[in-house]
């Protein structure tokens, strides 16, 4: 049964705030009575600066026709648009303010349910965070990604190939002319990057957790299936209003399980841990470390896709998409968990299968990549909260490895040492880089590739440990160790290693160990300072007094609900996790 959720503005009197809004509504062509209808906003990030969505147009235009249709009346709004490329000094820092525009603007305006519109990395997380919080009835949908790039004869998927060509441009065997005509293809048609990055992995995920229509992850930017896909998901919304089906109907701890399930499936990016925590923590479902690694263990890797795999979001589309492995991996699957279709996910996939002539692209349960570990947790005395990395996107001989650590203080610290032939470092050294979590960088950037030091790109090396607590785009590859919780900024004992150090890694034992005694441990705890980097105003002071770490999944802590929220205090150098009371 559909609520009636058109609150007016405040007047102090209900009646001439009706009367008010009507006069006003009398611009755009309605009369009272379609005030009657299912309002439907429509939540569009179409951004000339995020380039990633500038195609939304006829994307909106088609939601408003599937509206329409099914006798609602459409209200398209604006909100914040985020794109990777395009923003200072990184998305991360603004996802948790874009939630925040698209919780309020849900909840301010006179609607009964909405459709989200994403696409970049970080929209879709934000968008999903918001509904959650707001919890009307809502649908997603993403833009799409792009076509296939092409270059003499290869394949491109921006930016897996950007990372590449940049770093084979640093060791001297592309040239300058060659990087420039290899970069007017990396990104040739709208939509996000074509891989399974960040944007892909985020679309998988809101398939996986019922919030998108079957399909519609996989479907391309340059595909009229796209429209196809809007207009439906503008008739569908109306249904969840008449049948009040809510975010928090769909997005439970089952959902959630599938979310991580699919993620591992198809290789998805590391990003995607901090965002399903953060959505999950709206709903006031706990989703630890522990959950990521327990489920990705057994999970087969089955999904062919770039970074860990051969093939992009184009031939993925044209295997089936994500609904497609959620069949094959059906067994793993929660399938009496409700969707946005408003059947089980069980009755969704009852008709689809897998073409035989696509196996190459989703493999069989039976063959799959890898039998599991997408995404693996390490722990240990740098990393007490944890940390990830993703396996199949490393080097096989460095995943059991021990090495002398060469310590970055920053992505400033880096830049300035990284390239100087001088700089003290070997093959076999351990890359560490502090101060770029979510406080201390702010904002916790995708710096976790780090760069292999000019020195040995040119003696051939391509891989190399390396640790940091921020985070590495979904399209990147390499041994590299992230999300390192408690940052270093806030005291966690990730500050304390020091060039010279020995760093264990083993993650088929799930262990990241510095070598040093508690006593020379003790004694640099007591000279641990934090960064000078403290903000005096404005959002950026307001994100580094509220933000969680990244095993809590960077949302603020104030929009989490009580049961869930905590406190980051450092105590003599040492993070200290305290449950905070509803206004502490």
């Amino acid at each position: 049964m559909a609520k009636d959720r058109k609150q007016t503005a405040s007047y102090g009197d209900e009646g001439f705030s009706v009367f008010l809004r009507q006069a006003f509504a009398r611009h755009m062509g309605h009369t009272k009575k379609d005030w009657e209808k299912p309002t439907i906003g429509i939540c569009n990030t179409q951004s000339e600066v995020n380039r990633c969505h500038t195609h939304f147009g006829p994307i909106v235009e088609a939601v408003k026709r599937g509206v329409l249709m099914e006798g609602g009346i459409p209200l398209e709004f604006p909100t914040i648009s985020l794109g990777e490329s395009f923003t200072s000094p990184t998305t991360m820092m603004f996802r948790n303010l874009a939630a925040m525009d698209t919780e309020e603007m849900i909840s301010a305006q006179p609607l009964d349910g909405v459709v989200l519109i994403g696409g970049c990395d970080k929209m879709t997380p934000a968008q999903l965070m918001g509904a959650a919080s707001a919890d009307i009835p809502s649908i997603m949908i993403t833009g799409g990604g792009m076509d296939n790039g092409e270059y003499e004869g290869k394949t491109l998927g921006a930016c897996s190939d950007c990372r590449f060509f940049w770093q084979e441009y640093r060791s001297g065997s592309v040239s300058e002319e060659e990087l420039d005509n290899i970069n007017q293809a990396l990104a040739p048609s709208a939509g996000h990057c074509m891989v399974m990055g960040s944007a892909s992995t985020m679309a998988v995920v809101s398939e996986a957790l019922g919030m998108m229509l079957p399909g519609g992850a996989a479907t391309l930017a340059t595909d009229n299936r796209k429209l196809a896909e809007a207009q439906e998901a503008g008739k569908q919304i109306v249904n969840l209003v008449e049948k009040d089906i809510v975010p928090s109907d769909i997005m439970t701890e089952k959902a959630f399980d599938n979310a991580i399930r699919m993620i591992m499936a198809v290789g998805g990016s590391t990003n995607a841990v901090i965002h399903l925590t953060a959505i999950a923590g709206r709903l006031g479902i706990k989703l630890p470390l522990s959950r990521f690694d327990t489920l990705g263990q057994d999970t087969p890797f089955i999904a062919n896709l770039r970074p860990a795999g051969e093939y992009q979001m184009k031939e993925f589309s044209h295997a089936g998409g994500a609904r497609a492995v959620m069949k094959e991996i059906e067994t793993y699957l929660h399938t009496d968990v409700l969707t946005v279709t408003g059947q089980s996910l069980k009755e969704n996939l009852a008709d689809v299968t897998v073409s035989p002539n696509y196996r190459h692209v989703i493999r069989p349960l039976a063959d799959p990549l890898h039998e599991g570990d997408g995404i693996a947790v390490l722990t240990g005395n740098i990393a007490p909260n944890g940390a990830v990395i993703k396996p199949k996107a490393a080097s096989a001989a460095l995943l059991k490895h021990e090495g002398r650590a060469v310590v970055f203080e920053s992505t400033a610290d880096m830049e300035q040492k990284v390239n100087d032939p001088d700089l003290d470092v070997e093959a076999d050294d351990i890359l560490v880089l502090k101060n770029t979590g979510p406080r201390g960088a702010p904002g916790m950037p995708e710096a976790g590739m780090l760069p292999i030091p000019k020195k040995l790109l040119e003696q051939g090396v391509r891989d190399m440990v390396r640790i940091s607590d921020c985070r590495m785009s979904g399209t990147a590859f390499g041994t590299i160790v992230l999300h390192v919780s408690p940052e270093s900024a806030v005291g966690g004992p990730f500050a304390l290693v020091e060039t010279g150090d020995t760093i264990r890694m083993d993650v088929q034992a799930r262990e990241l160990e510095l070598l040093v005694d508690e006593t020379e441990l003790a004694r640099r705890r007591e000279h641990f300072a934090p960064p000078e980097n403290g903000a005096e105003r404005g959002y950026k002071k307001l994100f580094q007094e509220h933000v969680l770490q990244a095993d809590q999944g960077c949302d603020f802590d104030f929009l989490m609900p009580p049961s869930l929220r905590l406190a980051d205090k450092t105590k003599d150098g040492r993070i200290i996790q305290e449950e905070k009371t509803r206004g502490g």
